[in-house]
């Protein structure tokens, strides 16, 4: 991957301010609000824009990456980037814990929201990584646990032209005390190949 230029957590602006912040030794601890989420109408009905994204400009030709760890105990438990251009269009990517196994995928919300996992149980204890590379009609997701290989995770449509923000976002479905500890966030170029 190219060199990245780490982003200062005071860089970007919150979506929905978090129940509480903590910054020290370079790391964010937030912890979320109880019943936040992001969601929109997609066999739920119901659509939620409550997550807790802090989001800086990510131009076409950019990646952002994003790590972090959490104890995943609650269910909908989520953690990732989040990428924006207005309240109908977003993806949010990275991980989430429901019905007992930690997930790895991707929301990708255009009017209406759609969800593509897969169960990586064997990250919950890791520091996660994911990396989310914009190019001129896609975001390319990727993802890895602690140094091991990234992952492919999605390649989606994505609006060249339009205005685009993206960075660390976490969300408590159903539970209170939901504490992420984020402990790095930056921008990079955005991946040259998919494969």
């Amino acid at each position: 991957m190219p060199d990245a230029d780490i982003l200062p957590w005071t860089q970007g602006t919150w979506t929905t301010a978090p129940a509480a912040i903590d910054s020290a030794d370079d790391r964010l601890a937030v912890t979320a609000v109880e019943g936040s989420d992001a969601w929109r109408h997609t066999a739920y009905g119901f659509v939620h824009d409550t997550e807790h994204a802090l989001l800086a400009p990510l131009r076409v030709g950019e990646a952002v990456e994003v790590s972090f760890r959490a104890p995943w105990t609650g269910q909908f438990d989520q953690a990732g980037v989040f990428v924006r251009t207005d309240d109908q269009h977003w993806v949010k990517a990275g991980v989430e814990y429901a019905d007992g196994h930690l997930g790895l995928g991707a929301v990708v919300t255009a009017i209406r929201s759609d969800w593509s996992v897969g169960h990586v149980d064997d990250w919950l204890d890791s520091e996660i990584t994911v990396r989310v590379s914009r190019w001129t009609d896609a975001v390319i997701v990727r993802a890895r646990a602690d140094d091991g290989p990234w992952r492919l995770v999605r390649v989606a449509p994505f609006d060249g032209e339009a205005t685009a923000s993206a960075g660390p976002f976490l969300a408590a479905p159903t539970r209170a005390g939901l504490t992420v500890t984020f402990t790095r966030w930056a921008r990079t170029d955005a991946d040259g190949a998919l494969h």
